[in-house]
């Protein structure tokens, strides 16, 4: 960028034009300062410390160029061995590099404690790591956005979804071919049974598009599945197994675009959506948008979260495929996920009641009176604790009626609620009804889903 000299003022001379100068050279006394310079007041230590103009070049005078190098000075052994330190770290003139280089070949004790030296200094550099930190890209948009906040904001509830979508994105950009056919194994629960279905890295992108565009669809943008038969589309797993069917051959890296876009898309139109002063002219009641996944709906605020959520865990899945390490979400968006999933819990489990695979009611209550309860308490980042009601899903969770009592992490619970490990292994610790940590537990899995 170029710009004024920060430096240049009235009190700096200014040699380009001076008569009296025939011969361009830039005259200094002892303290490397301009013949004449007086620092306009100022003490001697603070015009030490300015910077002197720069040097011009012999280049620029159009005078011939030296016709040799100045040789180097000659320094007393005590003086070179002196310099070997200096030498080592780089901290040395360049007359005196040049002459401690010219030592170092005609002595061998000096040459080999530059050897030492040379190799002391390499350890004061602590090896790093070539791979970005996860954490920079949220740094440097912190960091923006609190010195000019955005015209258009995105909502706090999809803050986690622009997260999720944009460290997938990252994980992604290097990938080569090998790497988009790697297989991946997605795994979730079918009542009390833990089902898989095998594809690849970029199978698992298009389940994601997939079922992202219920929510586009929800938000009057495109389907990835526009001409596929309505009935084929209702339901996450339907969307997924139509899209797979439709492609003549295995998605490839190609399907990269088409994903970004759509989720690039989402989190527009979510926000101008939410913005009082966007063009839609529409309140923050948007996040109530009704958004069906076939057999139940959510509000826009919820899916969104939802689909942070499955865009986490088969990231994961993706890394794992590809070997390579991959992080929990930020603890204020995984604290966002475990409250969804606790508050679906009752439905959930009312759902596995009327299936017959839970224990029947003890006790209904009328809609918005306190319940038989289970307590649930997650640790660890993003965690805390819910109060689920056991009997029905219109009542309230009260600790006074608290029968029984769970406490697990929190990244465990999500990977339980993503089907990945079972409720037995997902239990840290247990106290109360035996019966209802189960039912919670297996309707915590029931969550899961492709």
């Amino acid at each position: 960028m170029s710009g004024p000299n920060p430096f240049g003022n009235a009190d700096q001379p200014d040699n380009s034009n001076n008569s009296n100068n025939s011969d361009n050279r830039d005259h200094r006394d002892g303290a490397g300062r301009p013949e004449g310079f007086e620092g306009a007041g100022r003490s001697d230590a603070a015009a030490s410390a300015r910077i002197p103009t720069p040097r011009s070049s012999v280049e620029d005078t159009g005078r011939p160029l030296p016709d040799h190098v100045p040789a180097p000075p000659v320094l007393e052994h005590r003086v070179l061995k002196s310099l070997l330190g200096a030498w080592a770290l780089a901290a040395c003139s360049a007359e005196e590099s040049v002459a401690v280089e010219e030592h170092l070949g005609d002595c061998g004790p000096c040459a080999e404690e530059a050897l030492r030296l040379r190799d002391a200094v390499g350890l004061l550099h602590s090896e790093e790591s070539l791979d970005l930190d996860p954490m920079l890209r949220s740094r440097v948009l912190e960091g923006c956005l609190t010195r000019r906040p955005p015209r258009i904001p995105v909502p706090e509830w999809a803050t986690p979804y622009d997260a999720e979508t944009a460290r997938l994105d990252a994980l992604l950009q290097d990938f080569g071919d090998s790497e988009w056919h790697a297989p991946v194994r997605l795994r979730w629960y079918e009542g009390d049974d833990r089902v898989s279905r095998k594809t690849t890295v970029a199978g698992v992108l298009t389940h994601l598009m997939s079922v992202d565009g219920l929510v586009a669809v929800a938000l009057g943008l495109d389907d990835p599945l526009f001409g596929v038969a309505p009935e084929e589309r209702r339901t996450p797993e339907s969307r997924t197994e139509t899209f797979w069917k439709a492609s003549h051959f295995p998605p490839t890296r190609a399907v990269r675009g088409p994903w970004r876009e759509q989720s690039h898309a989402v989190i527009r139109t979510v926000s101008f959506a939410a913005d009082p002063s966007g063009s839609t002219g529409r309140t923050r009641s948007s996040g109530q948008l009704a958004v069906p996944y076939g057999d139940f709906t959510l509000p826009l605020r919820d899916s969104m979260l939802d689909r942070a959520f499955e865009c986490w865990v088969h990231a994961e899945d993706i890394a794992e495929a590809v070997d390579y390490p991959y992080e929990p979400p930020s603890p204020r968006h995984l604290y966002r996920m475990i409250d969804l999933a606790a508050r679906l819990l009752p439905d959930s489990l009312a759902g596995r009641r009327r299936a017959g695979l839970a224990a029947p009611a003890r006790g209904l209550v009328a809609a918005g009176a306190p319940g038989r309860t289970l307590r649930l308490e997650v640790e660890g980042a993003g965690g805390g604790e819910w109060l689920i009601s056991l009997d029905s899903p219109g009542a309230v969770g009260s600790a006074e009626r608290e029968v029984a009592h769970v406490a697990l992490d929190g990244v465990e619970f999500c990977r339980l609620a993503a089907g990945h490990i079972t409720p037995e292994e997902a239990a840290a610790g247990q106290d109360g009804d035996r019966e209802a940590i189960h039912d919670v537990l297996y309707a915590t899995a029931s969550l899961s889903r492709m």
